[in-house]
């Protein structure tokens, strides 16, 4: 879809990214000297291809140059700390990286690499020997690179990490159809063409900002890049400056929007919708949203990485009238409300969300176990509660997980139990998430310590941010003499929220 459009507009902006403009000729013509690359290097086909880079035209490049070869693109998680990065790597049997040379935990990264992994550095003062050289791929000509054609559209495109960095990481593999898939069911509801500017703060690894990436790239729109959230005015004035049409976030986006800067200062009569997915947003904020700036289509949704990223959305005209809710599945899709017998529910009963389509995931990576929990003849089982109302909109109604959603990030409180647990100190630890109107939750730690032993919180902390990326730091630390569980010795987590 992204080459039809390099036929279609080849001098339109595919990328802005600060000063630098990057047209879909250029940047077909670089994933294509990508691909050149791997194919001389001997890459065979199904080779999984890691990227440890933040969103750029380079990023995409590779990550379409490395499809184009026949290989599986991996996005890396950039705020991963080195023990996290390492373990995807070999998790996928990846043979390359490509990274850039200002991470800061790349040196102990590459220290605990194999040299079975070759390694491909970028950057302006590129000292890391890696036997590779980055603009010795740049220039290579492409011209004569045909792209070959598809022959099975459930081969693998993507895998995408989600959870169990330090036991046992899920690694959602997702095919091209999947892909095809979740492009089309958005462009059908978002109405997507080449007019489309949207300004994109959501990194690429993830699922939502690896949608955005395909379905705009996919009709010809540009992607304006901003990869910090730091200075929310500077985003306004990017939007106002580039007139742009789209904006995606997730809740603790557009409460930094709304908490920090005067959305009224700024002339937003480009932006024509805006999406938010990543959790649910607090109806008052919906409603200070549409307040400022009520002329935008607003798009509630909801999905999961599993389900190449959407599932369900809310048509803005029933933003108000069904406030709260998620929706109704997106073109392509079937969703039933199911009991814990696999039962249909009736009515306003609560049941578990299960979808169909053919945006649903091949499966976890090398986990038939795990795959085969959560997809159930040809159903996903997504672990989230809910129920309908009469006119069949879906409202959650809470997480059967445990997983914790803060922000755009979902994660495994085991992984960060296991940190803490390596502590000497601490003799039992348990983590949950505890509601927080911006992120969504935040992490807590409830810790028994070993008799006779001190422990501050500081010191947790600080071995945490040693071990864990900044949004895995638990916010909240409590000591206690026992932690709550049944007679069976099963955790109640519920009492420690």
């Amino acid at each position: 879809m992204f080459y039809s459009m390099v036929q279609r507009v080849p001098e339109a902006d595919a990328i802005i990214h600060g000063e630098s403009r990057v047209t879909y000729e250029k940047l077909w013509n670089l994933s294509c000297s990508v691909a050149q690359y791997l194919n001389q290097q001997g890459m065979q086909k199904d080779e999984r291809v890691s990227i440890l880079l933040e969103n750029s035209a380079e990023y995409v490049a590779i990550y379409y140059g490395a499809q184009a070869a026949g290989g599986v693109a991996v996005g890396l998680n950039t705020a991963a700390k080195a023990r996290d990065l390492e373990n995807w790597i070999r998790h996928c049997g990846a043979t390359w990286l490509f990274a850039n040379e200002s991470h800061p935990e790349l040196l102990k990264l590459l220290q605990r690499l194999d040299n079975n992994v070759k390694i491909i550095i970028l950057g302006k003062n590129n000292n890391i020997e890696t036997g590779n050289d980055w603009n010795s791929i740049v220039n290579i000509d492409a011209s004569n690179f045909s792209l070959s054609k598809l022959d099975n559209p459930n081969t693998a495109a993507t895998i995408i990490y989600t959870s169990g960095t330090t036991g046992s990481p899920k690694g959602v593999t997702l095919s091209h159809k999947n892909l095809v898939s979740n492009i089309q069911s958005i462009l059908a509801y978002l109405k997507l063409s080449k007019n489309d500017r949207i300004l994109n703060v959501l990194p690429f690894y993830y699922t939502y900002g690896n949608s955005v990436l395909h379905t705009h790239l996919s009709v010809g729109g540009s992607i304006i890049l901003e990869n910090s959230m730091m200075y929310p005015n500077r985003i306004l004035e990017k939007i106002v400056n580039e007139k742009v049409t789209g904006f995606s976030g997730v809740p603790s986006t557009f409460a930094l929007l709304l908490g920090r800067t005067n959305l009224r200062d700024y002339d937003l009569s480009s932006v024509r919708y805006m999406t938010q997915a990543g959790g649910p947003m607090p109806p008052a904020k919906i409603r200070q949203l549409m307040d400022n700036i009520p002329h935008i289509k607003f798009f509630v949704m909801y999905g999961q990485t599993e389900a190449s990223a959407r599932l369900t959305y809310l048509p803005p005209e029933q933003l108000f009238n069904k406030i709260g809710s998620i929706g109704k599945p997106i073109p392509g899709v079937e969703i039933e409300i199911r009991d814990e017998y696999d039962n249909i529910v009736c009515g306003r009963e609560i049941g578990e969300i299960c979808a169909r389509g053919n945006n649903i995931m091949l499966g976890y990576w090398e986990d038939m176990d795990a795959t085969n929990k959560v997809i159930k003849n040809g159903w996903l089982h997504t672990g989230d509660l809910a129920h309908q109302d009469a006119d069949g909109y879906i409202y959650i109604d809470g997480r059967s997980s445990e997983m914790i959603k803060t922000g755009a990030n979902r994660i495994s409180p085991k992984e960060i139990e296991e940190i803490i647990t390596e502590i000497p100190q601490v003799q039992e630890a348990v983590v949950v998430g505890v509601p927080d109107e911006i992120l969504g939750q935040i992490i807590k730690a409830v810790i028994v310590i070993r008799q006779n032993n001190v422990l501050k919180k500081l010191d947790v902390q600080s071995y945490c941010k040693n071990n864990l990326a900044d949004y895995k730091v638990p916010k909240i630390i409590e000591f206690t003499n026992e932690i709550p569980k049944t007679s069976s010795g099963k955790i109640q987590r519920f009492k420690l929220q």
